[in-house]
């Protein structure tokens, strides 16, 4: 018969972190099968970046290199910056991205623990602010685009830019389903009409929403796992899913649906693994309703209303500056005391 009192293990950063890559993988799996294996060029080439700027600035902090490069932090920054960009991406816009992240956002404001941004989120906002161009050359998924490209031509375009002759980026490339929408309904169709086009599927982009449920079945496991609470993704794609059907009843034929919004561009992974980094969001249950809900909202306005296809990067971004002072509101009272005072 077992008694009390119970000890648990403790669960090092290294263990954690292996976690949140593992669960990375259902997503992973279903890129590679609906858009092909360029992705794991750009991860192999965000994770080898990361681990030797990592390597780099530890060496000029003066920090011990062993429990810092195996703690798998910067290779979960690279990871979750590889599946944000275009995974056709040049080589060098993969590298600068991924070096901008660790050496800047994570470093320079003292490393692991203090840095007050998400990394793989700024990375990405310094990639798409800088290179626009490059960022919006996405795969078109199996079966609509008019080529598509072998493994070892992928291979030569990420590292010389070099397509098959007779071949054009635009025939292998297409703007993601969220900058379609957009796109079409500036040029006066409806949602009904632009969700008949080759690119959609059944909720979302094909392809695509497959890969969202990847990233979702990811997140359950996080969840059953308590890796996460259930408060930051729940309140994010609460928020996400109440803005959009406001919209959609106001006006179906200008605002799609909420379920397309949870199935495109980053909802998913951001609900999941990004807005659910310890570090730079709150501590409190009540803190982390507050900063998903409010970045669910965000996310939602700068795909309607914005300039960029998707809002989770710069959502997540501003939340991240609001993280002390919704601390601060929302610190439980401490035992004893009353208003405040003892």
């Amino acid at each position: 018969m077992w008694m009390s009192p119970f000890f648990t293990r403790s669960t090092s950063v290294s263990q954690i972190m292996l976690r949140v890559l593992l669960a990375l993988l259902p997503g992973v799996a279903l890129y590679v099968w609906y858009f092909g294996p360029a992705i794991l060029v750009s991860m192999t080439l965000a994770s080898l970046t990361a681990l030797c700027t990592e390597a780099a600035m530890l060496k000029l902090r003066n920090r011990p290199l062993k429990p810092f490069l195996s703690d798998n932090s910067a290779l979960l920054t690279a990871w979750l910056l590889a599946l944000s960009i275009p995974p056709l991406a040049p080589w060098w816009l993969v590298v600068v991205g991924t070096a901008f992240a660790i050496a800047v956002s994570k470093h320079l404001y003292g490393g692991l623990g203090s840095n007050p941004f998400n990394p793989a989120m700024i990375g990405y906002a310094v990639l798409i602010i800088s290179f626009p161009v490059h960022m919006t050359h996405w795969l078109a998924p199996h079966g609509v685009g008019s080529l598509e490209l072998s493994f070892s031509e992928q291979l030569a375009y990420i590292f010389n830019s070099a397509l098959p002759d007779g071949a054009t980026l635009d025939a292998i490339t297409t703007a993601t389903p969220l900058d379609t929408l957009k796109t079409q309904l500036h040029m006066g169709s409806t949602v009904t009409e632009t969700h008949h086009m080759p690119i959609y599927g059944y909720l979302a982009g094909k392809g695509s929403e497959l890969v969202a449920l990847g990233f979702a079945a990811g997140g359950l496991y996080l969840l059953l796992a308590r890796i996460i609470t259930w408060h930051l993704p729940v309140a994010f794609l609460a928020a996400l899913f109440v803005t959009a059907e406001l919209f959609h009843l106001s006006n179906p034929a200008q605002y799609a649906a909420p379920l397309f919004h949870w199935f495109s561009g980053a909802a998913m992974l951001g609900a999941f693994f990004i807005l659910t980094d310890p570090i730079t969001s709150p501590t409190t249950a009540k803190g982390k309703l507050i900063f998903a809900a409010c970045a669910g909202v965000l996310t939602y306005l700068i795909r309607v209303f914005g300039g960029f296809p998707d809002g989770v990067a710069f959502a997540t971004l501003f939340m991240n500056i609001c993280v002390p002072l919704i601390d601060a509101w929302t610190q439980p009272k401490v035992f004893g005391k009353k208003g405040g005072k003892p």
